[in-house]
């Protein structure tokens, strides 16, 4: 009888796991980004002071639960040299989202290769991509349509998955529920291509 009862909880606690990359050039805000998502979705958390914030080498790592849904983010360094390490990341991922610093309008064509280059990975075929316009609270930044004229050159090569390009400010967190939501919602529906992890939550 315990065995039963033990097996009904697990069945009743365990989470979907869903992985969702944090991509873009250095300094576009992705970690700044990760620290306002958890502290807007986890109870208690308190945000990282934006001023310590320090360049990504490597990966940082971010957790939320949203009902039965557990996302995880894996924040990656996005130097040059660090780039090349992203595709190990592919095969294992839900969902992209793209960062780009909306005011530096020097890097945007930068910006535009790297993702370019990015979305033709057979790897990542079909997974929804979020595009976030970061930075939005700064004077005189890039709107949304201004980024979507450079980055629509890369239409063809989006096909047919689900794609969005929202506005937001992580150091401010507006957008930031926005786009959490409706990546959750993608991966959720694109889960018969990519299906979940389960996972036992004690």
């Amino acid at each position: 009888m315990w065995t039963l009862l033990t097996g009904f909880y697990q069945y009743l606690t365990q989470k979907d796991d869903y992985y969702i990359l944090i991509v873009g050039l250095d300094n576009a805000g992705k970690t700044t980004y990760l620290e306002q998502t958890k502290t807007k979705y986890c109870p208690n958390y308190k945000m990282m002071n934006p001023s310590k914030i320090t360049t990504t080498v490597g990966c940082n790592i971010g957790t939320i639960d949203i009902g039965n849904i557990r996302l995880n983010f894996w924040d990656l360094g996005g130097q040059e040299e660090l780039q090349s390490l992203w595709d190990k990341y592919y095969a294992d991922c839900h969902g992209i989202i793209y960062i780009i610093d909306s005011a530096d309008r020097e890097r945007l064509e930068e910006s535009w290769l790297i993702f370019d280059k990015m979305i033709q990975s057979e790897q990542l075929t079909n997974v929804p991509l979020l595009v976030s316009c970061n930075k939005q609270d700064i004077e005189q930044c890039m709107t949304v349509p201004e980024i979507k004229r450079t980055f629509n050159r890369s239409t063809a090569k989006i096909g047919v998955r689900d794609c969005m390009v929202l506005a937001c400010s992580a150091l401010s967190g507006d957008g930031i529920n926005e786009s959490i939501n409706w990546m959750k919602d993608c991966i959720v529906r694109n889960s018969t291509m990519r299906p979940p992890k389960r996972q036992d939550i004690a």
